[in-house]
């Protein structure tokens, strides 16, 4: 199979190059049609490699504009989360600004696969018919957000909400890449302003 010759260093060297660069194609997806929240399979550890990175900038019917946001549009500020690789430390350019209460949730994929825990972020009005917020720890609700594959139509847990003003942001992954663009969903205390 392999060239008379070639050492078994070698074969294991383009094997771990090879499982690399696979890996690197499983994480990231800057084309699908939401972003925002993430996976988490494992441990309880976020996961964002499945996420739809980048979005087409739409928002849920009824989700209010905020009035006076901390970060208006058109204005920077530093990302502090690190939803997905190269999130963290990023410069944000603010795009959307709106006020609701914020959610992380755990689910079971409708695509299969293991739950995702303690998802970071879905907002009130990415949920279906899911009457006046804030929703309680424990509530059982049907998510209408596809930020990652299998998350639409799935019935998911509250477990915990937040009243906060949440952003919709471009920006490009301090590991380099393409441009992030309607990153959804960001929130307030994951940001924090451009020092001059």
């Amino acid at each position: 199979m392999f060239k008379k010759g070639l050492k078994p260093m070698a074969v294991w060297l383009i094997a771990a190059s090879l499982l690399l660069v696979l890996g690197a194609c499983g994480s990231t997806n800057t084309n699908g049609d939401t972003g925002g929240a993430g996976n988490q399979g494992h441990a309880g550890e976020m996961d964002h490699s499945n996420m739809n990175h980048s979005g087409s900038g739409e928002v849920p019917e009824g989700l209010k504009e905020a009035p006076n946001p901390t970060y208006g549009i058109g204005t920077q500020a530093i990302i502090d989360s690190d939803h997905m690789a190269g999130m963290k430390g990023a410069t944000a350019t603010i795009v959307g600004a709106y006020d609701t209460t914020v959610y992380t949730i755990s689910y079971t994929p409708t695509t299969g696969g293991e739950e995702v825990k303690n998802h970071k972020w879905v907002i009130h009005e990415e949920l279906q018919n899911p009457g006046a917020p804030p929703l309680q720890p424990g509530t059982e609700v049907v998510v209408n957000a596809d930020h990652m594959e299998g998350m639409k139509g799935a019935t998911a847990k509250i477990d915990s909400a937040q009243q906060t003003t949440v952003y919709m942001v471009d920006f490009t992954p301090t590991t380099g890449g393409e441009e992030v663009k309607n990153h959804k969903w960001v929130t307030e205390s994951e940001l924090s302003p451009v020092q001059s």
